[in-house]
């Protein structure tokens, strides 16, 4: 009966899952479709502009060509007309000219006829028929304005839609996932020498599987690519996966997208859990501050006190921590909001812890100190640490703690012990946590050297733990477990793990007692 009900369940989750693709699958036609009458009304808009914009450009041509022959058309005129009026003067000069010379013909006195064909010898010497040119300024040929337009009209009878690229390839087995890296191989299913380059599209989802239509994260582009590959830097892995797609372009399109991929992306997010910070310390996105003011005028000096009732304030927590986890899917978890007042911490306990717990696997995140920070630890912590617990002090504590006040300190706690690292402090801490090997390690953010190891076994849940005085801090989640720490962790545990590390309460470990036991009060500090 059992056996049948699984394979009932199995049978079931199948269904539930195909009924869900075929929602997606149904959505993303829907939307295609949709998308086709969209994009077929805007290319033939535009189409129709270019023709309108071709027209209008012949329009033009044909003006000013026109133009250009009117002009040539009253130039000639008026050169003719001008040869043609000078012509007709000159002809009725020369015909008074000739009708004097016939009468002059006439004369029988010898003194007048000598003075007549003088007068008729220099007139003729001045006469406008003789000065004119007898040839055309102008012709009536027109030919040189003609147009031929054959090589035109062989061009646009060619014209043709633009030649788009084919869709490229994303070549999944190539891809990598890599310290905080995307690196996105593709191909062209056939080579294309006119491909100029190609552009590139992501986004991050909570979705597995083929992307959805309706997705809360909108695509971002890169452009210009010039190779079939290329690497996204320095992303924050806070979605579980990614989707990825790309486009070929040429100089006049670009092609057909992809098939897109996803790619899983999960790595530990969290934040400071503002809720459970000491009333001295100021939390706001991904930041921690001491803050003197913070805690004036309310009743939370408690210095000096024992943990009194911790125990009873915290067993509703430990009820609500969840018990075994899901295999599959569940590795962190986000703590309770158990409270409405900033209660959780008090006195000189100026500790804040982060909103998600760690509950399996291996993660890695990083903190960074502002320079003038004074004291501060980092750490994990299990959830029913006290209001008046402090980091290192306690058997549920774990963290390294840099002092920079009077004199310094770099020191490894736990239980009330220490142990002081020989290493100089970085500029920021990162913790690697390996919840199953039950294994804390801080490293050198920059350089990944290996600053100190906890081996321990957990027994239940533990949340990433900070504290902080005359200062702040710089929470970076979201992170892979970089390579550097997998391949260094997996020598370590091949040699049997690190030998700096502070196991479980030793005698012969001398107690170094935390620096922040002897805090001064808040109120020493207020003016």
């Amino acid at each position: 009966m059992d056996s049948q009900k699984d394979a009932l369940q199995r049978i079931i989750a199948t269904l539930a899952n195909k009924n869900e693709e075929l929602h997606n699958f149904i959505e993303t036609l829907n939307h295609t479709l949709g998308r086709v009458q969209v994009n077929s009304t805007q290319v033939v808009s535009d189409l129709e502009e270019e023709f309108d914009t071709l027209y209008s450009m012949l329009d033009e041509m044909k003006e000013s060509m026109t133009s250009a022959i009117k002009q040539e058309t009253v130039r000639k005129s008026h050169e003719l007309q001008n040869q043609l009026t000078q012509s007709s003067s000159a002809l009725e000069s020369a015909e008074e000219l000739l009708e004097f010379a016939n009468t002059a013909l006439h004369i029988t006195d010898e003194g007048e006829f000598t003075k007549a064909a003088k007068q008729i010898k220099d007139r003729v010497t001045m006469a406008p028929a003789f000065r004119l040119t007898m040839k055309p300024k102008a012709t009536d040929n027109m030919t040189h304005l003609m147009v031929d337009f054959s090589h035109e009209r062989q061009v646009l009878q060619g014209l043709k839609f633009l030649p788009v690229p084919r869709a490229p390839e994303i070549v999944l087995g190539d891809c990598v996932v890599m310290d905080n890296e995307v690196t996105v191989t593709w191909r062209m299913p056939t080579e294309d020498s006119k491909i100029d380059h190609y552009i590139l599209e992501y986004r991050k989802t909570n979705h597995e599987g083929l992307p959805r239509v309706k997705d809360e994260q909108c695509w971002e582009v890169l452009d210009d690519i010039r190779t079939t590959e290329h690497t996204l830097q320095g992303l924050r892995f806070d979605s579980k996966f990614m989707n990825f797609r790309v486009r070929a372009c040429n100089k006049a399109a670009a092609g057909d997208y992809s098939d897109p991929v996803t790619l899983e992306t999960r790595a530990f997010n969290f934040s400071f859990d503002s809720t459970s910070s000491h009333l001295n310390l100021k939390v706001e996105d991904g930041s921690v501050e001491w803050d003197p003011q913070g805690g004036k005028g309310l009743d939370s000096k408690v210095k000096g006190k024992e943990n009194k009732g911790s125990s009873a304030h915290f067993t509703n927590l430990k009820n609500m921590s969840s018990g075994t986890p899901s295999p599959k899917r569940t590795s962190v978890s986000r703590s309770p909001a158990t409270r409405g007042a900033r209660d959780r911490f008090t006195g000189e306990s100026y500790t804040v812890l982060g909103d998600t717990c760690v509950e399996s696997g291996q993660h890695y995140w990083e903190v960074k100190p502002q320079k003038d920070c004074k004291s501060y630890s980092v750490g994990l912590a299990y959830r029913n640490l006290g209001k008046f617990d402090q980091l290192g002090k306690t058997n549920n504590t774990w963290c390294i703690h840099v002092n920079n006040w009077l004199q310094n300190s770099f020191a490894a706690k736990h239980n009330n012990k220490a142990k002081n690292l020989d290493v100089p402090v970085p500029d920021s801490i990162g913790v690697y946590c390996d919840f199953d090997r039950g294994q804390l390690s801080f490293y050198n953010a920059e350089n990944k050297q290996l600053l100190h190891t906890f081996k321990m076994k957990f027994t239940q849940p533990v949340v990433p733990a900070f504290m902080v005085w005359c200062g702040g801090l710089t929470l970076t989640s979201g992170l892979q477990v970089p390579s550097a720490v997998r391949s260094f962790q997996k020598t370590e545990n091949g040699l049997g793990g690190s030998n700096s590390s502070i196991s479980q309460p030793d005698p012969s470990v001398s107690c170094d007692i935390c620096f922040y036991d002897k805090l001064p009060s808040v109120d020493s500090l207020l003016p």
